[in-house]
């Protein structure tokens, strides 16, 4: 069943936008900074493969859902289609810009080979908790333009055109989630939720940390002081990570779904900017 919580006037629009074609991207392109470049360098690398993991978990469950729902998902493959596929993009341009990716590709490997040992429905639950992530994290990024300050045009608009989406289908994971749970006991579905959470998260923030010290050791900063501009970039100035805990923590809250908080105005506001940038 689909969740009540998800706006019934919500359309999921796949944009097909393409980014810094033919043209090089800075070594640290936002801002000058090289902890910012690198810290979005490193979340970037888990998107191609991240995102066709998302797809493929989530279409497992595609069949027998409820037409709106089967609709949205959809949507939501074509639009995660077209994120690896810019970011295939973005990342090609950090690798020429200096930086060598291979050690933190390979840690995706890794994680994914993980991941899709475990039963269909974890990776389902394992995707929903990593929607919410992005989309706590596209919310802040849309809604602080502290964040890409400073950024290359082009990518502060990949940046921004990936969020808007991210936001737009947050609650495709979870409804099909919900759908393919309905005959569960409302205990059960909360655990294993909240544990695939506390996974994830764990996961989350130590593969970040991990990718973006490897990229900072060759710009050559490295120990206490990268550990230290770091924690700065993330949970001081700007400070993404502090600023999404109140979001993350909702995750774990009875009668929780995305769309409990309806933050579409950011959609508008953003595809604003983004065509007069265009």
């Amino acid at each position: 069943m689909a969740s009540k919580a998800t706006p019934s006037d919500l359309t999921i629009t796949p944009r097909d936008r393409r980014f810094g074609r033919g043209a090089a991207t800075g070594r640290w392109w936002l801002g000058g900074d090289p902890v910012g470049s690198t810290m979005y360098d490193a979340l970037s690398v888990t998107f191609p493969k991240g995102e066709a993991f998302f797809v493929e978990s989530v279409r497992a469950f595609r069949d027998g859902a409820p037409p709106r729902l089967a609709a949205e998902i959809k949507a939501f493959t074509t639009q995660e289609v077209m994120h690896s596929r810019e970011h295939v993009q973005f990342n090609r341009r950090a690798v020429e810009a200096g930086y060598d990716m291979s050690a933190l590709e390979r840690r995706v490997d890794e994680r994914l080979e993980i991941v899709k040992s475990r039963p269909p429905i974890v990776n389902l639950a394992a995707t929903m908790a990593l929607e919410h992530f992005t989309a706590i994290l596209a919310h802040q990024l849309l809604g602080n333009p502290r964040h890409l300050a400073g950024a290359d045009p082009e990518s502060a608009a990949l940046w921004r055109w990936h969020s808007i989406e991210e936001i737009e289908h947050k609650g495709v994971a979870y409804d099909t989630w919900l759908h393919a749970t309905r005959g569960w006991p409302r205990g059960k579905r909360w655990k294993v939720k909240a544990k695939v959470m506390l996974y994830v998260t764990r996961n989350f923030v130590v593969d970040r940390a991990h990718g973006t010290l490897k990229l900072l050791a060759q710009d050559g900063i490295t120990g206490p002081r990268a550990w230290a501009r770091l924690f700065w970039f993330s949970f001081v100035r700007p400070g993404m990570m502090r600023k999404i805990l109140g979001a993350w923590f909702a995750f774990f809250l009875p009668g929780f779904h995305p769309w409990k908080h309806d933050d579409r105005a950011l959609i508008a506001r953003a595809e604003r900017e983004l065509s007069y940038a265009g």
